[in-house]
């Protein structure tokens, strides 16, 4: 009899746990409008992609890396004014300022950076 309530005890308890996590108790808010930046970089003598080059927003812990083909993309922020840094070795950073993206709209740059000599 004590194993057959211990066994109700923890179905109830998980049955409980359950409702609670997937009941949604929390009301769901509507998504709020977003921005995004996208781009690529290259290399400001010969033209080509850059891959590994750290792109970070300014002012947020916000960074990403280019990919092989030096894409990156930046995505969900909120409208507004943003710059960006580039940075890698062997280049000098660069700083984008002012990029200004509103609601829904997808940002698309190119950047070069130049090496150092």
């Amino acid at each position: 009899m004590k194993k057959i309530f211990s066994i109700l005890a923890i179905s109830i308890t998980l049955i409980a746990f359950s409702a609670n996590a997937f009941a949604g108790s929390t009301p769901t808010k509507a998504p709020a409008a977003s921005a995004a930046i996208t781009g690529k970089v290259l290399d400001y003598q010969s033209g080509e992609t850059l891959a590994g080059v750290a792109v970070s927003v300014e002012g947020t812990d916000l960074k990403v890396y280019t990919d092989l083909d030096g894409n990156f993309s930046i995505e969900g922020l909120v409208p507004g004014t943003y710059n960006l840094v580039l940075s890698m070795i062997s280049y000098k950073s660069s700083l984008v300022e002012n990029l200004e993206l509103q609601a829904n709209e997808k940002e698309e740059i190119d950047i070069k950076l130049d090496n150092i000599r």
